[in-house]
């Protein structure tokens, strides 16, 4: 704008940009580049750490409920997920008996799942909010491929596949 200026005033001829509006654009530029550099600093690490984390949970070929809860309350973008395990338990998410270091079964699971995404279920599940019963309903909703063992240990990646199937299904509801 203010070479613009200039150029009027001079009568349409080039006039060099000096003053108060190249100092503006350079220290603008200059403090963009900056932020910009920073916020790759700062995320670089974190998508490293996330790429490590997705690796070691497909790796797991039984997960504990407690790496469950972790990775499905991120999933669901539930706030207060630090003690992922202890939030989920209170929330009775989890079956009763669930400790942090015990196998994930199916069933539980499915209770996790609807849950933290608030996936709302048939009759038997809104009235007992049992496993069984979340397993069912995934079962019915094709969020679980077809019949299986409900006590059926998961794997990190089943579950990254039915948190798949379960984001799918709540974003077509939006």
């Amino acid at each position: 704008m203010i070479s613009m200026f200039l150029k009027a005033v001079a009568g349409n001829k080039t006039v060099p940009d000096t003053g108060i509006g190249a100092f503006l654009r350079s220290f603008l530029v200059k403090r963009i580049l900056l932020l910009f550099g920073v916020s790759l600093l700062l995320a670089g690490p974190t998508f490293a750490q996330t790429a490590a984390e997705l690796e070691a949970l497909l790796a797991t070929k039984a997960l504990s409920y407690e790496q469950a809860a972790s990775f499905v309350l991120r999933a669901a973008d539930v706030p207060g997920s630090g003690a992922a395990f202890a939030y989920a338990a209170e929330q009775k998410w989890l079956p009763t008996n669930a400790a942090p270091g015990d196998k994930a079964a199916l069933d539980g699971v499915s209770l996790l799942l609807m849950g933290a995404f608030g996936i709302r279920g048939g009759i038997m599940y809104s009235a007992t909010k049992s496993p069984r019963y979340a397993y069912r309903e995934l079962v019915h909703q094709g969020i679980i491929q077809g019949r299986v063992d409900p006590d059926l240990a998961v794997s990190g990646g089943l579950l990254l596949f039915m948190i798949g199937k379960v984001l799918d299904r709540v974003e077509g509801e939006l």
